[in-house]
């Protein structure tokens, strides 16, 4: 895969190496350079720590550098601010945002939870750091059956990802989630028909899928599983050709591991584009990384009365996780 144009000034010049004047920078700077999975190859073989929502929080939590540089999108940039208050975090791409995210506003968040007196809320980590502060627990698709559990018989609201909500309903036995109706502008993008065709062309082949996609697509997944249980399981799968039903990001970590292995990834509706790509993860580039980390801006920053808020249910996540 290569790198999204740099789209900034023309008036900027780059070092002929840039991936070595990123790494002098981090150096300079005392940061650390968090990924996730979804990133351009470049940039997850830069960072430091290369992960899922949950490791990449979970690395947060211990940071000892004085920079954060989060190449992820905005909520995970958010959640290492909550974390780390006293740290700078910045991010190559203040526009990296998140459809779950941006499809959860934090005032019609707190009307749905007024609506449902007596539940208590767990919310994805796909989710602002508003909608956090008005949440009892995060999770992640890694731990998202295992949180909800935690409540037992409670009511139980869970945001906003309503297909994750719909898969974690069936895990948890828990069919009396209250959902909201978000969802993820890529995993929604996956075709059960195209799946089932595909699956016919490629009869050996093991199907996995992240719980974010639509239903008829989960049902004909082999194995359903967060971004980092996709990429375990097709390192230690038998069979030699895989589809996957996430973002192709994760490809790069795979074939670093299992270079034989074939990996075909599930078909999106529109075959015309790469709807199944992260818009937003892919606006950070190395150009932007490189900026970002010589004049650490963007920085991404947290109002401290939200900031208090949010973290409990993050440090409680992390503490049952």
């Amino acid at each position: 895969m290569t790198a999204t144009p740099f789209t900034g000034s023309e008036k900027e010049s780059f070092p002929d190496d840039l991936e070595a004047a990123i790494r002098q920078l981090k150096e300079d700077r005392n940061a650390i350079l968090l990924a996730h999975y979804y990133q351009e190859d470049e940039i997850q073989d830069l960072a430091d720590v290369v992960g899922d929502s949950l490791a990449l929080a979970a690395a947060a939590q211990k940071v000892d550098r004085d920079v954060i540089v989060f190449c992820g999108v905005h909520f995970m940039a958010e959640t290492a601010k909550i974390l780390n208050p006293d740290r700078k975090v910045v991010i190559p791409d203040l526009e990296a945002g998140c459809s779950l995210a941006d499809g959860c506003p934090a005032p019609e968040f707190k009307e749905f939870i007024a609506d449902h007196p007596g539940a208590a809320v767990v919310s994805y980590i796909n989710c602002s750091a508003e909608v956090k502060a008005l949440s009892d627990l995060i999770c992640t698709s890694a731990n998202a059956a295992k949180m909800v559990r935690h409540f037992g018989d409670q009511p139980l609201i869970f945001a906003p990802d309503r297909h994750l909500g719909r898969w974690v309903a069936k895990e948890a036995n828990r069919p009396d989630l209250i959902l909201w109706p978000g969802s993820c502008i890529v995993h929604e993008q996956f075709s059960a028909k195209g799946l089932a065709q595909l699956k016919v062309r490629h009869p050996d082949a093991e199907v996995l899928a992240h719980p974010e996609c639509e239903e008829a697509v989960l049902d004909q997944a082999d194995l359903i599983a967060s971004t980092t249980g996709i990429i375990n399981r097709s390192v230690e799968s038998p069979a030699k050709t895989l589809i996957i039903a996430t973002e192709d990001g994760v490809f790069h970590q795979i074939e670093k591991q299992v270079p034989d292995k074939v990996l075909i990834q599930a078909p999106g509706m529109d075959e015309s584009c790469a709807c199944n790509r992260c818009p937003y993860m892919r606006l950070n580039t190395l150009e932007k990384l490189y900026l970002c980390l010589r004049d650490l801006k963007p920085e991404v920053t947290v109002p401290e009365e939200i900031r208090r808020k949010a973290v409990i249910p993050i440090e409680r996540m992390l503490e049952l996780s």
